[in-house]
């Protein structure tokens, strides 16, 4: 199997002697995640399970962007993403009372800084919209959970 069709295996682990701080493995790659300190427990020595999800949405989608703009040859010299994730009722909301009708909602604003005109720069924000993991978040997702000792 060539290794871009290898599953890609991440260690997530949680020691008995923590309460959230966990540490991420991801080949030679290791992270911390946390709770805020407003969370009983946490220690906010990492970023949250949401900052981890929007940081992976926000780079996947800057790398798509940037390569979309290089194929095309476009002066873009800085690219930012700002993202923000919260839960809310949807606009066409019927049930609005009950706390478990709200719904994920992520804004990303893009920030593009070179010299483009408003017809590139639709034209990015479209693209931006294409990246995989966007297109993943958007996507009827299955999660096959099992336990072991």
């Amino acid at each position: 199997m060539s290794e871009e069709n290898a599953k890609k295996i991440l260690h997530v682990h949680l020691p008995e002697n923590e309460k959230f701080k966990t540490t991420l493995t991801a080949g030679k790659h290791e992270l911390l995640a946390d709770e805020p300190e407003h969370v009983d427990g946490g220690e906010d020595q990492g970023p949250d399970p949401y900052d981890y999800l929007l940081m992976g949405l926000g780079s996947c989608t800057l790398m798509t962007v940037k390569m979309y703009a290089e194929r095309k040859g476009w002066p873009v010299k800085d690219l930012y993403l700002e993202l923000r994730h919260n839960k809310r009722h949807d606009e066409d909301c019927q049930n609005c009372e009950d706390p478990k009708s709200k719904i994920d909602v992520i804004e990303k604003e893009l920030i593009v800084k070179g010299d483009l005109s408003q017809e590139q720069l639709d034209k990015l924000l479209d693209i931006s919209r294409k990246c995989p993991v966007h297109r993943t978040l958007e996507a009827d997702i299955r999660i096959k959970s099992s336990v072991t000792e």
